[in-house]
């Protein structure tokens, strides 16, 4: 039996005492995350939130199996945030798509979500009309069964059967006018009843985790009453995927009493605010970084590669050499040498001569030690 054909559905329940100690913790973590931001004035909240919705809007679409590309996701929402003078760069649709849906969500958070607003989503997400290859039905609730399997054809396992088509109207008016005006429940508490609730009613022939997380997001930026962006939950989600997609079956092949669940949630939340508190120091720098050199002209190779290296900070990345910054930037080594150069001669990268090479360092403003590009 699933959650959802329980007669008590969805008149969900849990034990309040054993939240309460991890729901504290995470309510004093975004607390002083977000007073430290708000400190640190108007610009480097811009940037801050810019690289935060970066990583929204990757991991939420990872997480389902399509890698976007970031710098292509940077442009869209720098431009449309107005943040950064990007070039007329052609973003194909589906990131375009995602971008409108995760800014609609953090940066119209205390807008009502209605029937309306989640058939835009969902159109922005499947432009074409289709999914992968096959045809499907776009800014409307779905017509037909919905099963969650996984598995080679013949030795199929099903993970989740939502509700019958003929419900979905029903389910989707009820769970609607709860977010909406349900205003007794903590919001953190909130935001993670609603991506479960949504979840289990699965309205729509696909699109559903994105747009589940989109509405988690939102109801988390109305607990911080501020659109400024210091976190990813979806990033963290991201790097415990496995464990995300065991803790949603269970519960939902379980009872109404979802404690567990948001046990598992609401640690999950408070890792990514720790890791947010921990990693805040190479954002500063980031930000600070680009701050002051947003003057300078440069190329979208060495704008890639400046990005790479402070994006991947905590992984073992060891040298980035200058056929490693052709392969990535797709251009020949002699460019890339003249492209390093050039960095140097505009302030933002130094040489260290060590024997035989030599080796580019970001000058970092906060003298944060980032790996080098030899």
């Amino acid at each position: 039996m699933y959650i959802h054909e329980r007669e008590d559905w969805p008149n969900f329940y849990w034990d309040r005492d054993k939240l309460t100690p991890v729901l504290t913790s995470v309510r004093y973590l975004q607390g002083r995350l977000l007073g430290r931001m708000e400190s640190l004035g108007f610009e480097f909240n811009e940037r801050a939130t810019l690289e935060s919705l970066i990583l929204d809007v990757v991991d939420t679409s990872r997480i389902e199996g399509e890698f976007l590309n970031p710098e292509l996701v940077r442009s869209s929402i720098a431009r449309k945030l107005g943040i950064e003078n990007t070039t007329l760069i052609k973003i194909p649709r589906n990131i375009e798509g995602v971008v409108d849906v995760v800014l609609d969500a953090t940066q119209n958070f205390d807008k009502p979500l209605s029937s309306e607003r989640l058939f835009g989503w969902h159109n922005s997400l499947f432009q074409s009309g289709y999914s992968g290859h096959l045809q499907i039905d776009v800014a409307k609730y779905r017509s037909g069964g919905m099963k969650v399997i996984s598995g080679n054809f013949g030795k199929e396992k099903i993970h989740f059967e939502a509700p019958s088509a003929n419900r979905v109207p029903e389910e989707m008016h009820v769970f609607l006018d709860w977010l909406n005006r349900d205003t007794q429940l903590d919001l953190v508490l909130k935001s993670l009843v609603a991506h479960l609730w949504f979840l289990t009613i699965h309205p729509f022939d696909d699109g559903n985790g994105r747009i589940a997380r989109a509405i988690l997001d939102k109801v988390l930026t109305q607990s911080d009453s501020s659109r400024i962006r210091f976190y990813s939950l979806s990033n963290q989600l991201v790097k415990e995927q496995k464990s995300y997609y065991d803790i949603l079956e269970k519960t939902q092949k379980g009872t109404t009493d979802i404690t567990e669940y948001l046990e598992w949630f609401l640690g999950c939340f408070e890792r990514a605010l720790r890791s947010s508190e921990k990693n805040l120091e190479v954002i500063l720098d980031k930000a600070y970084f680009w701050d002051s050199h947003k003057s300078k002209s440069i190329n979208s190779r060495q704008r890639l590669v400046i990005n790479y290296i402070y994006d991947n900070y905590e992984k073992e990345v060891g040298f980035l050499r200058t056929s490693t910054y052709a392969k990535m930037a797709k251009c020949s080594t002699d460019t890339a040498l003249r492209d390093l150069q050039d960095l140097v001669h505009k302030g933002m990268l130094k040489a260290e001569d060590s024997g035989k090479k030599t080796n580019y360092v970001i000058v970092s403003p906060k003298h944060i030690r980032l790996p080098k590009i030899a």
